[in-house]
């Protein structure tokens, strides 16, 4: 007991030793009584503002040359507290938790029960109001697509904060229509005189033969047959459920054609795709690593080729851009039915960033804000900017027809130099975007094109699950009830495949399922998915 009380202290003093360290850098700025704005300023000011960025970026977002550009257009200089990706969440909650506030927060990753628990005590402001006033690039998008707005209200009214939008195509052609794309070897089966696999007995055959016959011919055994990263969105083998039944994607959650929410994890067809998944384990099939390694080691084996079939989003991450892996087609269930379950994604997130109670400049911050949304801006938030002559560029800008060109990477992961140059959002860019303000990067263009001739003809289902901005008592149970649903689903996923057990266990998991209150779930998923249908 005494060991925990000295723990505690520590903690405290720590937190107190944080506080009082950032206090001078993550204050909000003066008020500087600024009315009718036009930019740039004819005196130069400064916000403080908080931000994450990528481990491959500028420690100082302002050696950015995107935010140099906005310093000289606008004259607002931005001291920035930036933290790397993967320690800016518990920073931004501690400086929170200070009641040490920046004057707004970029990139701040806030979840649905965030915004509307700091918006209820105060933290974060509503916006809707600055929106409507100060903000006319932001205004055209919601006019443009009304949808937007709705999507951005709080079940209470307000809007908290500034979305990231970006659209690549519509319906089952929507770019996020499917997460994980399924990546096989093609020299391996051109080497071994293999045909595409058409079915899951076909494919169980083909990763057989990648792991007996020696597919890249160097005498050794050193062949993956196939590999993942379980429960890891892009990088999970989702995709390998479509021929059982209703298949599954990264939240567990389809409609049906008649508005039915179903969990997929609880149907049987899921169960089945266990039992295939077990057998091809129990003849060493699966890289073994699968079930415990990080993106970095997942990615290391992929660049040196060692996989037959992988998931994930873009080939080029992992395996490089050339033609030695192809996109394999959706299998056949037993009875040649070929099914694709959608993914419930779309480029869309309403927490991008927020205005802190700290700020006494909002009409200032909010100008600033909307320059982020101007379509030209948007694009370069997004991706990246032109014109920098330190490293590569990911547009040139045309003059002619003040338009941003995406250039050839040249074997450059897209992710890589995007994370190098770009600042992530808020933004917006609409499809009507696409041949006036840019055009379209050579991966989404290749990666759309996939999505139209191979996937989108197999997705049986007409809806996906929508962005529901549920109550803050919603929230709060569904978040108290995933937090063990969604855990005991993963775990049993990986057991699964290495014990053989599911079907001997399924009626127990369906009785776990049930006390671990998965109908409560179902039935609030339901209600948000009939209010926002109405």
């Amino acid at each position: 007991m005494k060991k925990s009380n000295k723990a505690l202290t520590a903690l405290l003093v720590t937190g107190l030793l944080f506080a009082g360290c950032s206090k001078d850098s993550g204050t909000s700025s003066e008020a500087y009584e600024l009315k009718d704005i036009t930019f740039p300023l004819e005196e130069a000011v400064s916000l403080k503002f908080m931000t994450q960025s990528s481990p491959l970026a500028p420690t100082d977002p302002n050696e950015k040359l995107i935010y140099k550009r906005l310093a000289e257009k606008s004259g607002v200089n931005i001291e920035w507290k930036n933290y790397t990706t993967d320690s800016f969440i518990e920073k931004r909650n501690l400086t929170v938790a200070s009641g040490d506030l920046p004057d707004a927060i970029l990139d701040a990753a806030y979840s649905d029960y965030d915004l509307q628990k700091l918006g209820k005590d105060g933290t974060i402001i509503p916006v809707e109001d600055l929106i409507d006033q100060y903000m006319p690039n932001l205004q055209k998008v919601l006019e443009a697509k009304p949808e937007y707005r709705s999507m951005i209200t709080a079940t209470d009214g307000h809007i908290y904060a500034f979305p990231w939008i970006e659209e690549l195509g519509a319906g089952k052609e929507n770019i996020h229509s499917i997460d994980t794309f399924p990546w096989i070897n093609v020299d391996w089966l051109n080497n071994l005189g293999l045909d595409m696999p058409t079915n899951v007995e076909e494919l169980k055959e083909v990763l057989l033969a990648f792991k007996n016959d020696d597919p890249n011919g160097n005498g050794q055994s050193d062949e993956i047959p196939l590999s993942f990263i379980i429960n890891k969105g892009g990088e999970d083998l989702a995709f390998l459920f479509n021929p059982f039944g209703l298949g599954d994607n990264w939240d567990h959650t389809v409609v049906s054609n008649d508005g039915e929410v179903i969990f997929t994890a609880a149907d049987e067809g899921y169960r089945d795709a266990m039992m295939y998944f077990a057998d091809l384990y129990k003849n060493n099939l699966i890289d073994e690593e699968a079930f415990e390694q990080d993106f970095n080691t997942y990615v290391a084996k992929g660049k040196d080729e060692k996989y037959g079939l992988y998931f994930t989003w873009d080939k080029a991450n992992i395996s490089g851009d050339n033609d030695h892996y192809e996109l394999m087609p959706p299998l056949a269930d037993a009875e040649g039915n070929i099914h694709v379950a959608r993914t419930n994604g779309m480029g869309f997130d309403r927490g991008k960033m927020v205005i802190t109670s700290a700020n006494e400049n909002l009409e200032l911050t909010a100008k600033w804000i909307d320059q982020l949304y101007n379509p030209v801006q948007s694009v370069q938030n997004n991706w990246g900017t032109y014109g920098d002559t330190e490293q590569q560029n990911i547009f040139e800008f045309d003059e002619n027809t003040n338009m941003l060109r995406h250039l050839a990477l040249e074997g450059t992961a897209p992710v890589e130099l995007r994370q190098k140059t770009n600042i992530g959002g808020p933004l917006a860019i609409l499809d009507e975007y696409y041949g006036t303000v840019t055009t379209k990067p050579d991966d989404a263009i290749e990666r759309l094109d996939l999505m139209k001739e191979v996937m989108s003809p197999h997705m049986n289902a007409d809806n996906i699950y929508p962005k529901v901005f549920f109550s803050l008592d919603e929230l709060k149970e569904l978040s108290t009830i995933e937090a063990d649903l969604f855990a005991y689903v993963h775990r049993k996923r990986a057991e699964w495949i290495k014990n053989e057990k599911a079907e001997e266990e399924w009626g127990e998991y369906l009785a776990e399922l049930d006390r671990l209150n998965f109908p409560t779930w179902l039935q609030i998923k339901q209600d948000g998915y009939d209010r926002n249908s109405n």
